[in-house]
């Protein structure tokens, strides 16, 4: 088992820790739910190090990753982030990813922990056509600590006074200096709140970590484990790998159209998504269930007339709302906000209704 830069502290601070993605991660510290409203409401600090970190370099980087991905990475311009994906041939998605333009020949690229092994043999597998460009793996040499909620900018300043948060645009980022090491921080997050994600070589991520939280204490700031990061982008409607997505699910049935570029030229997955965008059958839906049954991942759902209709691809109690709240993959006839549902729990259905992503407001970014 692997543990970022960063495990000593969470053990000091009593986290729970579990395995996941090959790493030793906490879950929670002082609970999921306080976590969660420390970050709608204050501020969470985030140790997402495990995600993979690789270089793609060359003077013709840009032009295959325009191959390998499903966004248009041409608009990009140094110092731009970008949603992307990476497919297969069948459209099934290989994993979704955040990719950064340093410069025209330098680009970082974040990706899930679990599957960060296999998307590396996947770009290599494609690289080697495009000659000079190369690949690096340095996911063992930074810690990414995500700093979230509207108090993100006041703390930040206060470690980093030199650093103007203001000026950074959503899905932006800037190199800034930290105890003589040199941060990259990205206006980007998983929470739907105001934020930065800070890229910082491990030797110095513990300070950086302590300093943020000093900072924080004031204004209510938590560390903030796994649990409340999945209720918090569950919320929002965001995808995880594993769940709304993975390598069966195409992204024009899964809210992801406005990823998939069509108009660009040749992708890796295009002739896929040209079949599929002539008729989908499928979209990812938000739902509410009525009690307190929680839905979980692969519970059925059914319509009115007791006909099975789709899949639950995540669930769990809102600490915003407090209600069950979760995404499924269902017939796109069904998607409709308002639409009955009924979720098998246990051998019994439970009403439910199809709801509008997301299911909270987003923070002003």
């Amino acid at each position: 088992m692997k543990k970022t830069a960063l495990f000593p502290l969470h053990e000091q601070a009593g986290a729970k820790i579990i395995d996941f993605g090959g790493y030793l991660m906490p879950v929670q510290y002082s609970g999921i739910i306080a976590e969660h409203k420390a970050v709608r409401e204050a501020a969470g600090l985030f140790d997402v190090s495990h995600m993979g970190n690789f270089f793609i370099r060359g003077a013709r980087a840009g032009e295959f990753l325009q191959y390998l991905t499903t966004n248009d990475i041409g608009v990009l311009s140094d110092g731009d982030a970008q949603y992307n994906l990476m497919l297969y041939p069948d459209g099934g998605i290989v994993d979704d990813l955040i990719i950064y333009r340093i410069d025209a020949e330098t680009w970082f690229l974040i990706v899930n922990a679990g599957n960060a092994g296999k998307d590396f043999d996947w770009i290599k597998q494609h690289i080697g056509a495009f000659d000079g460009v190369t690949l690096e793996d340095r996911t063992d040499d930074f810690s990414l600590i995500a700093l979230q909620g509207p108090a993100s900018a006041a703390i930040l300043r206060k470690v980093l006074p030199e650093f103007d948060f203001s000026s950074l645009g959503t899905f932006r980022f800037r190199k800034a200096g930290f105890n003589g090491a040199e941060l990259l921080i990205a206006r980007t997050g998983y929470t739907g709140e105001q934020g930065v994600e800070i890229l910082i070589p491990n030797d110095s991520a513990p300070a950086l970590w302590s300093a943020l939280l000093s900072a924080g204490e004031a204004c209510g700031i938590k560390p903030v484990g796994l649990g409340a990061r999945d209720t918090l982008r569950l919320e929002m409607g965001y995808s995880l790998y594993g769940h709304e997505i993975d390598s069966t699910v195409n992204p024009l049935e899964a809210r992801l159209k406005w990823v998939v570029k069509m108009q660009k030229g040749r992708f890796i997955g295009k002739d896929a998504c040209e079949q599929v965008l002539l008729s989908p059958r499928k979209t990812v839906a938000g739902f509410s269930l009525e009690g307190r049954a929680l839905p979980r991942q692969h519970f059925r759902l059914y319509n009115s007339d007791r006909q099975e209709i789709g899949t639950v691809c995540s669930g769990t109690l809102s600490p915003t709302l407090q209600e069950p709240i979760g995404t499924c993959s269902i017939l796109k006839e069904y998607g409709r906000p308002g639409t009955p549902v009924f979720v098998e729990i246990r051998g019994v259905l439970h009403p439910g209704t199809i709801r509008a992503l997301p299911f909270v407001e987003r923070s002003p970014l």
